[in-house]
């Protein structure tokens, strides 16, 4: 039972920045793995960023150098620099336990627009 509220999306001009937030509650797992995902209009849902709760953290090549994932604890952080139209998209708090009882959570997105 994990419960995950994200906040931080919203419309920002290309070049700028935004910041999102999820933070998990409930029963969590002490090894585990949070990320973003982000889905695109009529495209399938993309793995942008996870990060473990060791901090070992892996980005899809589209975002390296200009977005970073972080977290304080249970909630994490998403960093999102130098905003391009393609990144435009619903995105997706995500949680995984790494032991068992092996277990998922996905968050109920938040919209990230980027004007051109």
């Amino acid at each position: 039972q994990v419960q995950l509220v994200e906040s931080g999306g919203g419309l920002v001009q290309a070049g700028g920045s935004l910041r999102l937030f999820c933070a998990a509650s409930g029963s969590i797992s002490r090894l585990n793995s949070m990320a973003w995902y982000r889905q695109a209009y009529g495209k399938q849902r993309e793995l942008v960023a996870t990060i473990t709760s060791g901090g070992t953290t892996n980005y899809v090549d589209s975002v390296k150098g200009r977005y970073t994932i972080s977290r304080d604890k249970n909630t994490v952080y998403l960093q999102m620099n130098s905003l391009k139209p393609e990144d435009t998209a619903v995105y997706y708090c995500y949680f995984r336990s790494l032991a068992a009882p092996l277990y998922d959570y996905w968050g109920q997105g938040t919209q990230v627009t980027v004007s051109s």
